[in-house]
């Protein structure tokens, strides 16, 4: 009887948790999360919040607030994909399509919740046990959710006059809804009228402009930009334009102070109407052709154009009508509509230039190299000259360190009045071509005559990198080289033919050890930024302040040197505190006179912070030095503000060096509570040279930034975190990186995982791997070529079939057919048949990443599916190549958890020690693949011939390796920006 109640009472209690969790599910969809904002007059939302206070570091800020009233959440009907492959279970899943709301605050359900999580914090096991099948946004545990929904802590901004300090308070994720706003996709860029929103000051820092976005109807389904402007001393804040019907274009540059009272504003016409209508019947076929035999090679962006409609389209939503606005109320047309990019007024505020794109466009390329004009315009609107009309740029080569043809980087010298500056490539703009000299850069009068030719400042062997002006007897230039990693930087007198140019610094740009740092910057009074030129009492010599991160062997430690320009003598003034805190100059504070400063009134704006103190900022004057705190932010996450964090150094089998950030969890005893489910997070990097590969990057003394995807997040759940653990993909001489990627990845992972088992902070059978984007990548490839390293994976936007990128990758600019088996050999999808360890697939199902196609994830999903892996794929609506929306991160953060807690936390399965096996199984195929013959189809997808040649017993052995620790990667395989298309 006794063993039947017991049996009875143990099955009561499970109904109960059942019950419970069903309750707090139900709940969860019927309550809203509302966000509190600023409050405008009704109907209106302010984009930013942001808070204005003097700089006094001996008392307390005054804080200027300006507060619009709050509006209520919306809700959003979105589905949430989920596929899940378990082996030996054919159920196919077909998730319910219900509606999803937005999410409930914890406190709303913290009662029901705690019977949910085991006693020790972590998911009980019925909460994630039988739940693939699970369809809907969730929630993850609160040890989680807490962090993520912390507010974050305020950006800065500067006045001009340096008096004021502007701190931007935002919300900490926001809701799905907004994501799920209707967007168009055109030219490589996605428009939404209530997007690109800038916040910005007068020149003489009285004023503030801002835009707010005001709904047209009450449902707020149609709402658009209107511009205000706030007195900074008073706060008091108003629509800039009397009209009420005078709207900003926010496409491309939306608006810029042309002087301390006066705007030019990017506005959408008046006349424009309604979108045009897509036809019902198409005029004709989509023809692309290439009968004249051009070489065309791109990457794969997106949201390219793919028809006239489309065409149309992006006219009539980039176009604008530039409006003249003063603060007293008056408004001028500027210049006729035209689709503007750029408004960059000059130094002395007496021309505009005005940069425009126009027709014909492309459908293979990104608006950013579609044919482009460059004006120069009087402020009060009178057309003076035009300056280039660059033409479609589609034959721009993928090789690095190449360009646009004819005129680029057009600015105005920060020394002068009105002076243009520019640079033209003598090499066609392809790298692979060999010229000397490889740029020129141009100078010239804004008024210069209609004969008159520009002058030559300076010519260059590498390319082109940039400007710091000074005067006209100083400016550095600088140039650098992407295959040798050079960087130089010249000194040069630009207003002296007779001075010979000099090498200041030339030097390799991977060797941190010997950077001297950037020359600080001071503003002028018309407010842009030229180096600053630094005097000693009683000393003659010009000094440049060096600000520099201080790489060495034991961590960075940032300083500040003086410089003599002549002599090259350095004097440090200033170095960070290595013993516990990290300390960096963030701003030259002592700019408000014209001329020169001199070291005895230096007064600089530090930061400073430590691994378990959050950044705070502080004033420092020079003599004494005397440090005074402005700021004193709460700690964002002070349940974990006593993690142990330590910098380690470990070595590779071919002798390079390594090192990562090692985190563990508050009160963690390493003899007392003994290995911990490890989690690695990293991301792989090309150079050129062992030394520079292992090299130090970072501070043991930084302070550990948890963002909302991060997986520091699980310390709160008691994994040990080895954070960016080096993973050098190394091609020294004429030798490239990647024709031993997987090698060199494995051996680097195989480094990582045995130092910290040897260290006893990982369970061996504990280790997971994962990461985002090229880390995704990097995670996939060890699943299948190092699983006796690993028990489970988590793999974020990424890509795992390079023959979908066949004009290159990452850093790779070789193309499919150049590289073949190099493609073939670092595609995970090429070997799924190989992946046998449990692997989670996360993608964005927007993502417009160039390279991290949605359908990479979806076919390596299918591939896995099809070999029999452990595998489940999750496609985010709406999201991009990285994600932003509440709902969607709470849901990345619910996936991943379960999943460590299910195939890391809870692994009992020992890992297979048999790591020569799977190495002499990447040898056969890697072999076997140099003598098959591959073919890329149309859609660039290679296709190889019995591809799966492993046999039954080497198949039997993968399938035995189940591991146990969490690898993961740093955001953004962003090797090309998608708007512009040039590689980043």
């Amino acid at each position: 009887m006794s063993t039947a109640i017991e049996t009875l009472s143990k099955t009561l209690c499970f109904l109960s948790e059942r019950i419970k969790q069903k309750v707090i599910k139900m709940r969860i969809h019927e309550v809203y999360h509302r966000f509190s904002v600023l409050s405008l007059p009704p109907s209106s939302s302010l984009h930013h919040h942001r808070l204005l206070y003097r700089l006094s570091p001996l008392s307390p800020p005054s804080f200027l607030c300006l507060r619009p009233s709050k509006f209520p959440g919306g809700r959003s009907s979105c589905h949430l994909r989920v596929q899940s492959a378990i082996p030996g279970n054919p159920f196919r899943l077909s998730p319910s399509m219900s509606g999803i709301h937005t999410l409930v605050p914890i406190e709303a359900v913290s009662g029901e919740n705690a019977a949910a999580t085991g006693s020790n914090g972590s998911a009980s096991n019925s909460q994630y046990e039988d739940d693939f099948a699970i369809s809907g946004y969730q929630l993850p545990p609160p040890e989680l959710r807490d962090i993520v929904d912390a507010p974050p802590v305020p950006a800065l901004s500067f006045s001009p006059k340096r008096d004021k300090i502007l701190f931007l308070k935002r919300r900490s994720l926001s809701p799905l809804a907004d994501l799920a706003r209707p967007e168009e996709k055109l030219a490589g860029i996605r428009i939404d009228g209530q997007c690109n929103t800038r916040s910005r000051m007068s020149d003489d820092g009285q004023h503030l402009s801002f835009t707010v976005r005001v709904d047209e109807v009450d449902d707020g389904s149609s709402s658009k930009l209107c511009l205000w402007v706030a007195n900074v001393e008073t706060g008091e804040a108003r629509p800039l334009f009397q009209s009420t019907n005078i709207y900003v274009n926010a496409v491309f540059d939306n608006f810029v102070w042309v002087d301390d009272s006066t705007l030019l504003v990017c506005t959408i016409p008046l006349s424009r109407g309604d979108p045009p209508k897509k036809p019902l019947v198409p005029p004709g076929p989509k023809i692309q052709s290439n009968e004249r035999k051009n070489t065309i090679q791109v990457r794969t962006f997106q949201d390219l154009l793919k028809d006239e409609y489309d065409e149309d389209l992006f006219d009539y939503y980039a176009t604008s009508q530039l409006v003249l606005a003063s603060l007293d109320g008056t408004t001028k047309p500027f210049g006729p509509p035209a689709v503007y990019i750029s408004l960059d007024p000059s130094p002395d505020e007496k021309y505009i230039m005005i940069s425009s794109f126009h027709r014909p466009y492309s459908y293979i390329v990104p608006c950013g190299r579609f044919p482009k004009k460059v004006d120069l315009w009087t402020a009060d609107g009178k057309f003076v000259r035009q300056l280039c009309d660059l033409p479609l740029a589609e034959d721009i080569p993928i090789a690095h360190n190449s360009v646009r043809k004819g005129v680029r980087s057009i600015n105005w010298r920060a020394d002068k009045p009105s002076t243009l500056c520019w640079v033209e490539t003598q090499d066609g703009g392809n790298a692979k071509v060999e010229a000397s000299p490889r740029d020129i850069v141009y100078t010239q009068p804004a008024e210069a005559g209609e004969d008159e030719q520009p002058t030559v400042l300076h010519k260059l062997d590498l390319r082109y990198g940039g400007i710091s002006w000074c005067d006209e007897s100083l400016a550095l230039v600088y140039e650098s080289w992407y295959k040798t990693r050079r960087t130089r930087t010249w000194v040069i007198s630009p207003g002296s033919k007779d001075a010979s140019p000099r090498i200041l610094f030339d030097r390799s740009y991977e060797d941190v050890y010997s950077d001297p740092g950037s020359p600080a910057l001071r503003r002028t009074s018309a407010g842009t930024y030229i180096i600053a030129r630094i005097r000693k009492e009683n000393d003659g010599a010009t000094y440049l302040l060096l600000n520099g991160n201080g790489a060495t062997p034991e961590g960075n430690i940032p300083f500040l040197d003086l410089m003599d320009i002549n002599t090259g003598y350095k004097e440090r003034i200033w170095q960070s505190d290595k013993e516990k805190y990290y300390e960096t100059v963030v701003a030259l504070m002592s700019d408000q006179n014209e001329g020169d400063i001199f070291v005895n009134q230096m007064k600089v704006l530090t930061s400073k912070e430590s691994k378990t103190e959050n950044t705070q900022y502080y004033l420092q004057s020079w003599p004494d030095r005397k440090a005074c705190q402005i700021t004193n932010f709460p700690h964002p996450y002070p349940q974990l503000a006593a993690l142990h964090k330590e910098m380690i150094r470990y070595q590779r089998k071919d002798g390079v060096q390594l090192t990562a950030t090692l985190y563990l969890p508050p009160a963690y005893d390493t003899s007392r509570d003994g290995p911990l489910p490890c989690l690695i997070w990293s991301y792989p990097g090309e150079f050129k040279s062992k030394d520079a590969a292992g090299q130090v990057r970072g501070s043991p003394n930084e302070f550990a930034s948890i963002g909302p995807t991060s997986p520091l997040l699980w310390l709160a759940r008691r994994f040990a975190i080895l954070s960016a653990p080096t993973i050098p993909i190394i091609g020294e001489g004429e030798e490239e990186a990647n024709d031993r990627y997987v090698e060199q990845l494995v051996a680097s992972a195989e480094a990582a995982v045995e130092e910290v088992i040897r260290r006893g902070v990982a369970h061996p059978n504990k280790v997971a791997v994962g990461g985002h984007s090229y880390g995704a990548f990097m995670t996939a490839n060890l699943l299948a070529h190092a699983p006796h390293l690993f028990c489970c994976g988590v793999a974020r936007s990424g890509a795992y079939n390079r023959t979908l990128t066949p004009f290159g990758f990452q850093n790779e600019d070789r193309t499919l057919w150049q590289a073949t088996n190099t493609y073939v050999e670092m595609s995970p999808f090429m070997a799924a048949n190989k992946i046998k360890t449990p692997i989670l697939l996360i993608h964005g199902e927007e993502d417009n990443n160039p390279g991290t196609l949605t359908i990479q994830s979806e076919r390596f999903f299918n591939a896995l599916k099809g070999h029999g892996a452990l595998c489940r794929l999750v496609i985010l609506p709406y999201e991009s190549h990285s994600y932003s929306a509440r709902e969607s991160i709470m849901h990345v953060l619910w996936e991943t958890d379960r999943w460590l807690q299910k195939y890391c936390a809870r692994n009992t399965s020992a890992l297979s020690t048999d790591a020569d096996a799977v190495k002499k199984q990447d040898s056969e195929k890697s072999s076997n693949l140099e003598t098959k013959v591959m073919s890329a189809s149309g859609a660039g997808v290679a296709e190889a011939e019995e591809l799966e040649d492993g046999n039954d017993d080497e198949n039997l052995m993968i399938n035995m390796l189940v591991s146990g620790a969490w690898l993961v990667i740093h955001e953004g395989e962003n090797n090309v920006d998608n708007a512009t298309g040039h590689p980043v």
